[in-house]
């Protein structure tokens, strides 16, 4: 499975940004979805999840009311919808394709493919 995440950009605070994560090569709906970001020097920190059907989702705390997980299936693409954003969000941020189940995917290592990562930075 490739995934190509795109849709970063600079935005000043209180603003909004979606991003997007393209698959190709697999069965999109047999994976759940997830986001992670990353800032120089910290690991990878986990943002948001959803199921392969896209009935179930997770948000980490820092997140949950301002971002927005979700998916189409016929487009083999997820979506980040990022609302109300704040210079705290600036980080590169991933996709990754998992067969974990949905309250597993907090962890970087349980997924299987990334993409390459967005650049998002939020001014204040």
């Amino acid at each position: 499975v490739q995934l190509q995440a795109s849709g970063g950009g600079l935005v000043q605070a209180g603003g909004s940004l979606r991003l997007s994560c393209a698959a190709s090569g697999g069965t999109f709906d047999n994976y759940n979805m997830g986001w992670f970001r990353q800032t120089p020097g910290k690991e990878r920190e986990f943002v948001a999840a959803i199921a392969g059907s896209g009935d179930s989702t997770d948000y980490a705390e820092s997140v949950k009311g301002r971002f927005t997980i979700s998916r189409d299936n016929a487009k083999s693409t997820v979506y980040l919808q990022m609302n109300s954003m704040n210079p705290e969000d600036t980080a590169v941020y991933y996709c990754g394709a998992s067969r974990w189940g949905i309250r597993l995917l907090n962890t970087p290592t349980r997924y299987d493919y990334w993409g390459q990562g967005t650049q998002v930075t939020v001014s204040s």
